[in-house]
C-alpha cells in the first residue's frame, strides 16, 4: 500500500499539471476534420456504389453508361469495413467552384445498345439509388409522400410514371450546396476521417478564412435534349437552366439508339449551420418520440419484472439456507431423507456435462463476442465512431474481435480444466475456440459471396480481401487464442465446494419437457431488445442512419442483467426438482433469445421488406441474420452460464457438508 500511495502522490500532481497546460479553446470532432475552401476553389464529388432496398445487391456506379472523369476512373482508398459493406467509392466528373452558381454540360453518350437499355431499365425498376458524396457528406433528396416530407440519401437512376410503361432516366441534377462562412483563429482540430489524421494548431487567421460545406442536396429530373447539338459542346460548357419537374413529353426515355445528354446545375447557399452540426439532418431518426417512449417503457417494464423475480428468489434461497444451516448434523441427515429439492443433488450438481468441450468453446467465443460488442458500443456512444467515417464501426468490431481472442482462449481452457480437473487437451480446446464462430461465419459468407460474384455485385468480396481476412484470422486471432489458453492452464483451478458421487442420481420424471421452459425463458430478454432491433434492421436494410448508441448501450446493459437473472432463476427451478443437468440449460435459458431474434428478423423480411425481390436477396438477408443470431446466442448464453455457475458455486459453498 505504501508503494501505491507513493505512486499516487506522484501521478496526481503530474496529471493536474498536464491538464492545466492544455489549451481550452479547442474542440474534438470524431470522424472527420474541418476543411475550409477559398472563393472559387474547385472541388469534385465522389460516387459510391448503386444501392437498392429492392435487391440489397450493390453495383458499381460506372456499370451504367454514365459520364466518366477526364482523367479516368480512380478508386478512393477504402478501409476493411467499407469493403465488407460493398462500398466502392470512385471519383466523378461533377465539378463545383465554391460560391459560383452555374449550369454545366457533362457529356452525351453513344447510342444506347440493347444491353445498356436492359440494364438501365432493370436498375430503374429495382429502385436503384445513386449515392454521391461531397466533402464527405452524402447527398440528400426530399420528396413529398401523402403530405409528409421524406428524406432520402441519394437519387434514383430513373423512374417509371404511374400508368406508363416507359422508363425515364435521371440525366439532369440540380445541386444545392450549403456553405458556412468561417473566420479562423487559434483553433485545434483533431480528426480521424477518411482523409486520415489531421491536426491544426495555432493557425494564422488569414489562411483559415473561407467556406465550410455544411449541406448537400439534390433535385433529380429527366430532360430530353437535342443530342446532336449538345454533343458539339465540351465538358463543363455552360447550358441553360432547367425548371424541374418537367412534363413526360420533355423527359428523356430509355430506348435503344437514344443518345442521352447529362447536365447539372449547382447553387451555393449561405447557411448558419456550423461544422459540428452538419450531420444533424442525417442522424435525425424518424419517429423519435415513439422510439424514446417505447424504449423507456420497455426498460421500466423489464426492470420491474426482473426486480420482483429477483426479490422473491433471494428470499427463497436465504430461507432455505438459514433453515438448513440451523440444523445439527443428525437433523440435516434426516432432512435430506425427508425433503426434496436442490439440497438432494449435492453429489451430482457439479457432475461433468455432456459435450463439455463444446460448452467451453461456446462460452469462450461468447466472452469474445460480448467484449467486442460492449467496447464497440461504448466507443460509439462516446462519439469515436462517427458515420462520417464510413466503415469505421465494422472495422473497429473486427479488430476488437481479433485481439479479444486471448480472453476467449483463457476462459475456455480454464473452464475445461475445471470440468476435467486437468489441462490435458487444452490445445484442442483453444484451436476449437479460435475456429468455431469464425469458421461458421466464414462458411456462410463464402456461400453468399459466390452468389454476389455470380451477379457481378460490388458487395462481393475480392479474392485479395478473402486472403487478408484469413491472414488476420490465423496470424492474430488464432495465436492470441492459443496464448490465452496457455495462460488458462497456469491460472488457479476453480475448486468445487462439494464432492461428486460416482453413481449419478436418478432424475424424477416431469409432466412437461424442460426445454419448453428453457425456450420460453428467452422471451424476457427479447423484450428488452425488440424495439431497438427494429431500428437497427431499418438502418441496415433500408439505408437509414443509426446513431443512438447511448440508447443501445443502456439496452445492452439491461440485457446483460435480465439474461443473468433469467438464467439463475431457471437454474434454481431445475435444481429444486432434482434436475442436476443445469449446465446447458443455464446457457440456453438466456441464449434462447437468439431464436426470437431470428424469428423477428424473418417477420421483418416478410412484413417490412415486402419490396425485397429475388431469391438471392432473400438468401443474403437470411444468411446475415443467421450469423447475427448465432453471435447473440453465444453472447447471451455466456452471460447466463457464467452467472449460473457463480450462483451454484456460491449456493453449495454455503451448505455444510460432511
Amino acid at each position: 500500500m505504501s508503494k501505491l500511495a507513493t505512486v499516487s502522490q506522484f501521478l496526481y500532481p503530474l496529471l493536474s499539471l498536464l491538464l492545466l497546460l492544455c489549451p481550452c479553446n479547442a474542440f474534438y470532432l470524431p470522424g472527420t476534420y474541418m476543411h475550409t475552401y477559398a472563393q472559387g476553389e474547385v472541388i469534385y464529388t465522389k460516387v459510391n456504389s448503386l444501392t437498392s432496398i429492392e435487391t440489397e445487391l450493390p453495383f458499381s456506379y460506372y456499370s451504367l453508361p454514365y459520364c466518366q472523369p477526364k482523367g479516368g476512373i480512380k478508386k478512393s482508398a477504402e478501409n476493411l469495413g467499407e469493403l465488407l459493406m460493398g462500398d466502392q467509392i470512385d471519383n466523378s466528373p461533377y465539378k463545383f467552384r465554391i460560391n459560383v452558381n452555374e449550369s454545366l454540360y457533362l457529356c452525351t453518350t453513344s447510342p444506347l445498345n440493347e444491353h445498356d437499355v436492359t440494364l438501365l431499365k432493370q436498375r430503374t425498376r429495382d429502385l436503384y439509388q445513386v449515392n454521391m458524396i461531397l466533402d464527405n457528406l452524402p447527398v440528400l433528396r426530399y420528396t413529398n409522400q401523402n403530405g409528409a416530407v421524406i428524406q432520402w440519401t441519394g437519387f434514383p437512376v430513373g423512374y417509371t410514371p404511374e400508368g406508363n410503361s416507359e422508363d425515364y432516366i435521371v440525366n439532369h441534377l440540380k445541386f444545392k450546396v450549403f456553405v458556412h462562412e468561417y473566420e479562423g483563429g487559434n483553433v485545434k482540430i483533431i480528426g480521424t476521417g477518411e482523409e486520415g489524421m489531421g491536426v491544426i494548431t495555432e493557425t494564422d487567421k488569414s489562411t483559415m478564412n473561407g467556406y465550410e460545406i455544411v449541406g448537400f442536396e439534390v433535385v433529380p429530373c429527366s430532360v430530353k435534349r437535342d443530342a446532336d447539338a449538345m454533343s458539339k459542346l465540351n465538358m463543363y460548357d455552360t447550358v441553360d437552366k432547367v425548371n424541374c419537374p418537367l412534363e413526360i413529353e420533355r423527359s428523356q426515355p430509355i430506348r435503344e439508339l437514344e443518345r442521352i445528354t447529362f447536365t447539372y446545375e449547382v447553387e451555393f447557399v449561405k447557411s448558419d449551420i456550423k461544422w459540428p452540426s452538419r450531420w444533424d439532418h442525417y442522424l435525425k431518426m424518424e419517429g423519435a418520440k415513439v422510439h424514446w417512449f417505447s424504449i423507456m417503457n420497455s426498460l421500466m417494464v423489464i426492470l420491474f419484472l426482473a426486480g420482483i423475480v429477483f426479490v422473491i428468489f433471494l428470499r427463497t434461497v436465504r430461507r432455505d439456507l438459514t433453515r438448513y444451516e440451523e440444523l445439527d448434523r443428525e437433523a440435516q441427515a434426516q432432512m435430506n431423507e425427508e425433503l426434496s429439492g436442490w439440497k438432494l443433488v449435492v453429489g451430482d450438481v457439479f457432475r461433468e456435462p455432456t459435450c463439455g468441450k463444446l460448452l467451453c468453446v461456446m462460452v469462450g467465443d461468447g466472452v469474445q463476442i460480448l467484449g467486442m460488442a460492449m467496447v464497440t458500443i461504448v466507443f460509439a456512444a462516446l462519439g469515436f465512431m462517427s458515420p462520417a467515417s464510413r466503415g469505421m464501426l465494422l472495422t473497429g468490431m473486427i479488430i476488437l474481435y481479433l485481439f479479444l481472442g486471448i480472453i476467449a482462449g483463457y476462459v475456455s481452457v480454464r473452464f475445461w480444466r475445471t470440468i476435467k480437473g486437468t489441462s490435458e487437451g487444452w490445445r484442442s480446446v483453444s484451436w476449437s475456440t479460435a475456429c468455431f464462430f469464425p469458421g461458421i461465419s466464414f462458411l456462410i459468407l463464402t456461400t453468399l459471396n459466390f452468389m454476389l460474384w455470380a451477379n457481378n455485385s460490388t458487395g462481393a468480396l475480392p479474392i485479395s480481401l478473402f486472403f487478408t481476412l484469413l491472414s488476420l484470422w490465423f496470424c492474430i486471432s488464432v495465436p492470441l487464442t492459443l496464448i490465452g489458453g496457455f495462460i488458462g492452464t497456469r491460472a488457479e483451478q476453480i475448486e468445487y465446494p462439494v464432492r461428486t458421487n460416482q453413481i449419478p442420481r436418478e432424475i424424477p420424471a416431469r409432466k412437461y419437457p424442460s426445454w419448453l421452459l428453457v425456450v420460453g425463458a428467452g422471451t424476457l430478454p427479447f423484450g428488452t431488445l425488440f424495439i431497438e432491433l427494429f431500428f437497427i434492421l431499418s438502418s441496415i436494410w433500408l439505408g437509414r442512419f443509426y446513431y443512438v448508441f447511448g440508447f443501445l448501450l443502456v439496452v445492452l446493459l439491461l440485457l446483460v442483467v435480465v439474461c443473468a437473472e433469467v438464467s439463475v432463476v431457471l437454474t434454481y427451478m431445475h435444481l429444486c426438482v432434482e434436475d442436476w443437468r443445469w449446465w446447458w440449460k443455464a446457457f440456453f435459458a438466456s441464449g434462447s433469445v437468439a431464436v426470437y431474434v431470428f424469428l423477428y428478423s424473418i417477420n421483418y423480411l416478410v412484413f417490412d421488406l415486402k419490396s425485397l425481390s429475388g431469391p438471392v436477396s432473400a438468401m443474403l438477408y437470411v444468411g446475415y441474420s443467421l450469423i447475427v443470431s448465432l453471435a447473440i446466442m453465444l453472447a447471451t448464453g455466456t452471460i447466463g452460464f457464467l452467472t449460473s455457475f457463480s450462483f451454484v458455486h456460491y449456493l453449495f459453498s454455503s451448505v455444510k457438508i460432511d
